[in-house]
């Protein structure tokens, strides 16, 4: 039996090992474990998701909570360190690249513990951008490097990485959406919120580059009040977002924007049925870019650069950037019909946690 320990800690983690634990059960001869950092600990961004993905109750939950990055990665590593002394499973899988992929990945490369990154390669070449250095030093001291798309191949090449330990496996956050997308649809999320079908917008903001600067959030703020006087926005906040909102003095202006809805963090469920019916979705988050792109709903990312280009060369993702003149122009391209794709990604078939299981459980060619 190999033995395997499956590590998160923040919402776009749960969405990604959730088919991973069913392949490996599905292959039975593999053992996994579960660890929960406790990066992400508010029951609507923790709890909701692991019973809206049937993810089995973590093994162990670090509940590590809130902090700086150094604080929040030195806790997580302090606290996985015995974890794995104690079981000593022949692989640690981590995800993504937040706090919790960084620690726990270094904690098992220093044990002389095997590492597979799922999601490797994926490059921003921003390095102000915590996520860009934690997938850098991810990668690095990986055994094992799950790729989503054709650039995370070729940025591995580039570094210098050897050949045998890239695998092309497609993306596990696309197995999540194909597999929840009907039981999604079941979702009354529009009937609670007043919305029609393609009559509204999606928002998502968290990125320090958009939420930690009062003149960059105002800008953007700027433009949610001329769209939201084209057409409803929805945006479920996400707990930074409204502290920091707060703590500028935003909280007037957003609440003087009558066709701006902010309910609390949402269950995938029923965000996946309000992406799926949206006419635009305006985002940050490098998931959503991936999960718009199945979905053929346009999206604006308010961001310079993206990790994930194959979202632009074969999905609806434009970048746009965070004035709120760019975002209107961008809107008004969508808006004409000017955002249309038909074609998927490769390997973008719900299939890729199946390939990962496989590559544990099969001799390797080299």
């Amino acid at each position: 039996m190999i033995r395997i320990t499956c590590v998160c800690g923040a919402r776009p983690n749960f969405m990604k090992i959730a088919p991973l634990v069913a392949a490996f059960r599905e292959t039975g001869r593999i053992e996994s474990q579960i660890v929960h950092t406790g990066q992400h600990y508010d029951p609507a961004m923790n709890k909701v998701f692991f019973e809206n993905l049937r993810i089995p109750e973590p093994d162990v939950n670090l509940e590590v909570g809130s902090g700086s990055h150094a604080a929040q990665t030195a806790e997580i590593m302090r606290r996985f360190e015995p974890i794995l002394m104690e079981r000593r499973p022949d692989w640690v899988v981590v995800v993504g690249d937040v706090n919790s992929t960084i620690a726990c990945a270094l904690v098992a490369s220093k044990l002389n513990i095997r590492v597979a990154h799922v999601e490797a390669g994926l490059r921003s070449f921003d390095r102000s951008m915590p996520e860009e250095i934690n997938r850098l030093l991810t990668d690095a001291i990986s055994d094992l490097l799950l790729v989503s798309e054709q650039s995370g191949i070729e940025n591995l090449r580039r570094e210098g990485v050897t050949e045998n330990k890239i695998r092309f496996v497609g993306n596990v956050m696309i197995d999540t959406l194909m597999q929840h997308r009907t039981r999604a649809g079941q979702s009354s999320i529009l009937e609670t919120h007043g919305l029609s079908p393609k009559q509204y917008a999606v928002v998502t903001l968290h990125r320090p580059s958009n939420v930690d600067t009062p003149e960059t959030l105002a800008s953007i703020l700027d433009a949610f009040e001329v769209i939201s006087k084209d057409m409803p926005i929805i945006f479920p906040m996400h707990p930074r977002t409204v502290k920091n909102i707060a703590a500028m003095g935003l909280d007037a202006r957003v609440e003087s924007l009558t066709g701006l809805k902010t309910p609390e963090p949402l269950g995938y469920l029923d965000f996946l049925k309000l992406m799926d019916n949206s006419c635009v979705v305006l985002t940050d988050s490098g998931g959503i870019q991936e999960e718009t792109t199945i979905l053929g709903v346009p999206c604006l990312t308010l961001r310079e650069n993206t990790e994930r280009p194959v979202t632009i060369t074969h999905g609806t993702n434009r970048l746009c950037g965070s004035s709120a003149q760019a975002i209107l122009a961008a809107f008004a391209e969508i808006k004409s019909g000017g955002v249309q794709t038909d074609r998927t990604p490769e390997l973008w078939d719900g299939r890729a946690a199946e390939r990962i299981a496989r590559i544990f459980v099969e001799p390797s060619p080299d």
